[in-house]
């Protein structure tokens, strides 16, 4: 009985304020969404309506979640998890392909539909953190555990991506900040946004414009380890400016940075070949390295991904190239709905963008588009503060814990928040490729609604016994 009384007193209320502030933003912007279609805002056979009603299945699951007994979370962790791998398993075998991807199935009774990669994310951030906060796991130093626990991440990601659903794939890589708060070397961190730079860089330019680039930029490094540095510096950059110059008289820009990047390449080389010998062997594995993740890159780009998937990269790396009737359609639309409103906004219910659905999937993946029209840049900024305040009090909840397990689950929980708020934010406004994901608590959906509030529940529930154990 005092514990149960402790539980409540220690129940954080400014979390919970916080998600149902945006549990009920998010039913208002359904509602703004499907007013000219339904304009009653309990008309159940609607959108919003039945938004409503996963909102009273939500609330029931986290109430059911906080009432369970913290110590179930630990000790069926991985139970837990292995059941969201079945569930992500039997979607691939019977789930109900939609829009290219199979990865829903559908209820009985006319419920809706159920998507196993939501719940997938909250069973990997519970395994995530009983791994990490297992006695003598340390992903510091060792290796090994390192690899089982990105292994935790991967494996669940690798089911999704068979599915079609790059985009909830793709969420799963910010648990890598667990990893990171739990110790990962930093340098990883970093090689991960080398590997990125690149991969735009393989999407913007041709295969030899790559690699006169990158010729060129590990010329300068090996020019900057000779002993008199700043007269080679000039003399590359005198050669260069020269050899470009030729280039664009004779139109052959690409094959001048080739050559003349190699000869600099060769000739730096050679400098200090005597001297630096194991310097000049690791930049020149670098540089194949860096040529062919580059070109894999571009293949990949052109011979793996689905045209669709193509269109939404091009969209994001070449908004001007793109056809704003066609694949730009989305974003360009997007953008009007957003700009319409500017700074205060046309009024609740007066979206004149939203109401005439010029947007497609405006009630979910760019249901940010109706916030900006009808409340403006104030509704907008109003909005990104709430989700701020929420990722850093969860951040904080996870900071005053006792124990690791909670710890690492709260940055798990944090973790994901962030991405799907700063990718789907991101993406409505163009500086985010369009990956299909939903904006927490706010996107129509039950799967997700749903499994953001387990998420939050659970980590109220833990939280609120930490003074309670011993």
């Amino acid at each position: 009985m005092s514990r149960r009384g402790n539980t409540t007193r220690e129940t954080d209320w400014i979390t919970i304020f916080l998600y149902l502030g945006l549990v009920l933003v998010g039913f208002l912007m359904v509602y703004a969404v499907g007013y000219v279609d339904a304009p009653e805002m309990f008309d159940f056979n609607s959108k919003h309506g039945s938004h409503l009603i996963w909102m009273g299945i939500a609330f029931v699951g986290g109430i059911a979640a906080i009432i369970i007994d913290e110590r179930f979370y630990r000790v069926f962790a991985y139970p837990i998890y292995g059941l969201g791998i079945l569930l992500l398993v039997l979607v691939l075998l019977f789930g109900k392909e939609i829009a290219g991807s199979r990865s829903w199935f559908e209820l009985p009774f006319g419920i809706g539909r159920f998507q196993p990669s939501e719940f997938a994310k909250f069973a990997t951030c519970l395994a995530l953190a009983a791994y990490l906060s297992t006695l003598n796991i340390s992903v510091v130093k060792n290796i090994q555990h390192r690899l089982y626990a990105l292994g935790i991440i991967l494996l669940p990601m690798g089911l999704i991506l068979l599915q079609g659903d790059a985009g909830s794939a793709l969420v799963f890589t910010a648990l890598l900040l667990v990893l990171f708060r739990a110790g990962m070397p930093p340098v990883l961190y970093m090689l991960g946004v080398v590997v990125a730079i690149l991969s735009v860089i393989a999407l913007l330019f041709a295969p030899l414009t790559i690699l006169g680039i990158l010729l060129l930029f590990f010329s300068l490094v090996y020019i900057g380890n000779l002993k008199d540095r700043q007269i080679w510096w000039l003399l590359g950059f005198t050669v260069f400016t020269t050899m470009t110059y030729m280039s664009y008289q004779y139109g052959v820009l690409k094959y001048m940075i080739v050559l003349n990047g190699m000869a600099l390449l060769l000739l730096s080389a050679l400098m200090i070949q005597q001297k630096k010998g194991q310097l000049v062997t690791l930049i020149s594995v670098v540089l194949v390295l860096s040529v062919g993740y580059t070109l894999s890159v571009n293949y990949a780009f052109n011979n793996i991904l689905q045209p669709h998937q193509q269109d939404r990269l091009n969209v994001w790396l070449r908004p001007s190239t793109i056809d704003p009737l066609g694949a730009g359609y989305n974003l360009d639309k997007s953008k009007t709905a957003i700009s319409a409103g500017g700074l205060t906004g046309r009024g609740f219910l007066q979206g004149q963008v939203t109401h005439l659905k010029y947007v497609p999937e405006q009630s979910t993946d760019f249901i940010f588009c109706t916030v900006g029209e009808e409340h403006g840049f104030f509704g907008t900024a109003t909005l990104i503060l709430l989700y701020i305040a929420l990722i850093m009090r969860v951040i904080h909840l996870g900071e005053r814990q006792r124990e690791n397990f909670t710890k690492y689950y709260a940055y798990g929980v944090a973790s994901i928040l962030f991405f799907h708020f700063f990718i789907n934010i991101g993406m409505t406004m163009g500086v985010m490729p369009i990956i299909g994901i939903p904006l927490p608590l706010i996107s129509y959906g039950g799967s997700s609604l749903l499994s953001f509030t387990i998420l939050m529940a659970v980590l109220i529930k833990l939280d609120s016994t930490r003074l309670s154990r011993n």
